[in-house]
């Protein structure tokens, strides 16, 4: 056999292409907990709740291809996995959601080469991802093994996995197609061992194009208030009230103040609904007055919405998954909600959300 040519050595340099990680139980619950409030904003998933059959998935593959779907980009290099999602197929009145987490915290170990210094960018369908992270939970749920020892305790101790469970993660060619493969074996006993396997179908693109999918440049907030602990909790959370407000009114009126007070107004045929919180946390810094307690700001939102953009609380706990939430009102231009997760070196999860313009007249209080 003749030695590669230099040539031939740069060329397979440049097709190099490798991810594969390992990853405990508790880090499947991290990425299947924060992936599915995103994935609620890019359709209705039917295909990854049904099952898939070959038809729908050269149907999935195709609509990934050829950009007729609402793919969402996953961005890896070593330091970081990040996740942007528009919804509405792009449109620029959709929704914007960036999220970004730690690697060496959402995954054991980890490895990533590519001739793009060692970054891959691909499309992919998080409501199949979604399923899969699901589908490997049940799977190590119903292991008589199983110990569930809760989120936090792997993720200040990424060295920590359980010993009868093995989940690796992976970029793979299957069918001829790429594809990210999700694998887990669970062994029981020495006799009985559970194995299972997804291939979710992805579409590779260049690095470069990375930067049409980086969040929003927004201004500095006019209102920048922090949700207390009760206003995130399952029962007694802001999701819940939007929840009965879109079942009224098409929008909601959001007003917001520095002195810690923030109100959800709608107004409907005859008669007018408000919901008061306080005790918010004002965060004066990088604001556009700082230190400025009499500072307001109102904005006008689509109920629907706002309504998806709090979906993480369904999901997501604050003081366990998250560290804090913080509302982020800019004046006629977007209503921004950045969500720190825990800890805090864990990532974060960002929504981008347009509003309706209002003239001084509409912030009137009748």
């Amino acid at each position: 056999r003749r030695p590669a040519t230099k040539t031939q050595v740069q060329q397979h340099k440049h097709m190099i292409m490798r991810f594969r990680a390992k990853l405990a139980t508790e880090q499947v619950n991290v990425l299947h907990a924060l992936i599915t409030p995103i994935a609620r904003l890019t359709g209705s998933g039917k295909h990854s709740e049904n099952g898939m059959d070959n038809v729908a998935s050269s149907l999935l593959l195709s609509q990934i291809t050829t950009g007729t779907m609402n793919a969402s980009v996953i961005h890896l290099d070593p330091e970081h996995l990040r996740i942007s999602v528009r919804s509405g197929r792009g449109d620029a009145d959709g929704i914007a959601c960036f999220a970004e987490l730690t690697c060496s915290k959402i995954f054991m170990e980890h490895r990533i080469e590519s001739a793009a210094n060692d970054a891959i960018v691909f499309e992919i369908d998080l409501h199949m991802f979604k399923t899969a992270l699901q589908s490997i939970l049940q799977l190590l749920s119903s292991s008589s093994n199983s110990t569930k020892t809760g989120i936090q305790t792997a993720l200040h101790n990424s060295s920590m996995n359980h010993h009868n469970h093995a989940i690796t993660m992976k970029l793979a060619k299957r069918a001829g197609f790429p594809c990210l493969c999700l694998s887990v074996t669970s062994n029981q006993t020495l006799q009985h061992k559970l194995e299972q396997n997804h291939s979710v179908p992805i579409k590779v693109m260049r690095t470069a194009e990375m930067q049409y999918h980086l969040p929003p440049r927004v201004s500095q907030p006019d209102v920048q208030l922090e949700l207390p602990s009760d206003l995130t909790g399952r029962k007694g959370s802001v999701r819940t009230v939007v929840e009965r407000l879109k079942s009224i009114s098409p929008h909601v009126f959001i007003e917001g103040s520095m002195t810690g007070d923030l109100v959800l107004r709608i107004e409907g045929t005859g008669a007018s609904i408000r919901t008061f919180y306080n005790k918010l946390i004002p965060r004066f810094e990088d604001t556009k007055s700082s230190q400025n307690n009499d500072a307001t700001c109102v904005l006008k939102v689509d109920s629907k919405k706002l309504h998806a953009c709090f979906q993480w609380q369904a999901s997501l706990a604050l003081g366990r998954t998250v560290s804090s939430a913080v509302l982020c009102m800019i004046e006629n231009e977007m209503l921004v909600l950045h969500v720190l997760l825990n800890p805090g070196d864990l990532g974060f999860l960002t929504y981008y959300v347009p509003v309706h313009y209002i003239s001084g007249d509409a912030v009137l209080d009748d």
